[in-house]
């Protein structure tokens, strides 16, 4: 095939620099094996609807096929001229099996052709990530398992505050990135739209079935807005704050991990596997890994601001602006992914430093709540015990003692309501088993919520989805599990 798909009203031939800098095929190869899937759906879809023979569909369907394994076995080879992989198919098939070729854009236009590519791509990626999600939870939760026992110093504005287990710490983490999995099962459904039959903005005139097209790619539902279905990324725009959201999680446990793995706090040691020296200072063990996850973060975010940023004042419909959008949803997807397979392979390799956890928690005044709530027991205000303990600490600052170490005499010289049954109270263990409300740090709720969440992970493990669900409107098309067969087609 010669010449370009769209040059039949140009007399002129388009610069070099002009192909070079329109073409995004160094990008969008990536979509070879969505475009070449859409377009055998397309390809049936054409063939149902008596657009084209049997014969040109086999030839069609064939071609396709032989392009996709020469593309994968290295042997294709691309052009900046044919701009994008969309065209880049299209002109091979033509040469391996003629004029023929030319008939599968019929009823379709590289509008709706991306569209689709796009969100094919986009669903395997946000199924994937769901995935690994799943599995760093499990290794969250495993490495909880192992330290129920763990005592450390929960910190507000990086100050030593009270004593939280080890596992209680972990277990945020997991509500974090659980949320992030629910985030993205919510996106999942936005995303898994069939768009193939809107053509360039205004729908087709050809007798198309696009819910047989959808039923053959797995989509549950079509798009009930041709110009929408075209323009708008807004499901890429999602993801992509889905994605920035998991990668703040991701950011701020790395930042802990490096707090903790300082001299100065001693609480975990990353293995020699993942951790690196200094080219200068021969006693260094740096912790580059959590730190290039947290730095990444910023990448996801930029990649998100870059999205809103080449949509916001695009009129309707179809913008050239919009090629674009694969570099922000490819570097999301896989940046995010990265991150969360390193952490799979770190996070159970970390050296957990107990005693050094466990002296940090027995000084700094941590016990200096459980102070002030013993006289409330004894029937003092909280306000009055507050004020009260604050007037301990500073005497035990001057002392150079903790409040635990003061006698029962210099604290009745605070108040006479102190008695010696106070020490039992101002122990780590005593003040983590005393926070039995739902959510605090006591052991038996630990270890309840651990339990919780090896029975939800091993649920979604076994279910093999994940848990990915997608919410329908009433009228669309339906289907028992997302990415199966429309069990019950109905017609847009």
């Amino acid at each position: 095939m010669s010449g370009k798909p769209w040059g039949g009203r140009f007399s002129q031939k388009t610069e070099k620099i002009v192909e070079e800098f329109t073409s995004s095929i160094g990008t969008d190869k990536r979509l070879y094996s969505q475009d070449i899937e859409g377009s055998i759906a397309h390809c049936r879809m054409l063939l149902k609807a008596s657009i084209i023979t049997k014969k040109e569909a086999s030839l069609m369907i064939n071609g396709l096929t032989k392009i996709r394994k020469d593309i994968e076995s290295g042997r294709f080879k691309y052009n900046d001229s044919l701009e994008d992989i969309h065209m880049h198919i299209e002109a091979r098939l033509a040469e391996d099996i003629g004029k023929v070729a030319l008939k599968l854009h019929t009823a379709r236009s590289r509008n709706d052709q991306v569209a689709l590519d796009v969100r094919m791509y986009l669903r395997d990626e946000v199924r994937c990530i769901i995935k690994g999600i799943a599995a760093l939870r499990k290794v969250i939760v495993d490495l909880a398992g192992k330290h129920t026992g763990t005592i450390m110093p929960g910190y507000t504005h990086l100050q030593k505050a009270q004593p939280v287990l080890f596992a209680h710490h972990l277990m945020a983490y997991y509500e974090m990135f659980s949320r992030d999995a629910e985030r993205m099962r919510d996106c999942f459904g936005r995303i898994n739209v069939m768009p193939l039959g809107s053509a360039a903005l205004a729908g087709t005139t050809y007798p198309v079935d696009r819910a047989f097209t959808a039923e053959l790619l797995g989509f549950p539902m079509v798009s009930a807005n041709s110009m929408d279905s075209v323009s708008s990324r807004d499901f890429i725009i999602e993801f992509i704050a889905s994605a920035s959201i998991c990668m703040v999680h991701f950011s701020r446990i790395s930042e802990e991990l490096v707090i903790w793995s300082s001299n100065e706090f001693g609480f975990i040691e990353l293995t020699d596997a993942f951790a690196t020296g200094s080219s200068i200072m021969p006693q260094k063990k740096n912790p580059d890994i959590p730190e290039i996850v947290r730095g990444k973060s910023g990448r996801v975010f930029g990649d998100l601001i870059s999205m809103l940023t080449i949509m916001k004042s695009l009129p309707l419909a179809y913008n050239r602006d919009m090629q674009e959008d694969k570099r922000a949803m490819f570097d999301a997807a896989d940046t995010l992914k990265a991150c969360i397979e390193i952490y799979i392979k770190m996070l159970p390799e970390i050296i957990i430093k107990k005693d050094a956890m466990l002296r940090a928690s027995s000084g700094g005044f941590l016990n200096a709540t459980d102070f002030a709530d013993y006289l409330v027991t004894k029937g003092m205000t909280f306000r009055d015990a507050h004020s009260c303990a604050g007037k301990a600490v500073a005497f035990a600052l001057g002392e150079k003692k903790e409040l635990h170490e003061l006698s029962i005499a210099e604290m009745k010289s605070f108040s006479p309501l102190f008695s010696e049954d106070v020490f039992n109270l101002l122990t780590p263990v005593s003040m983590i088993n005393r926070r039995k409300s739902f959510g605090g740090t006591a052991t038996k709720n630990v270890l309840s919520a651990i339990r919780k969440a090896n029975k939800d992970i091993d649920k979604e493990m076994k279910s093999g989805k994940q848990g990915v669900k997608v919410q329908r409107h009433k009228g669309e098309s339906r289907t028992s599990d997302i990415g199966h067969r429309i069990s019950k087609r109905k017609k847009p």
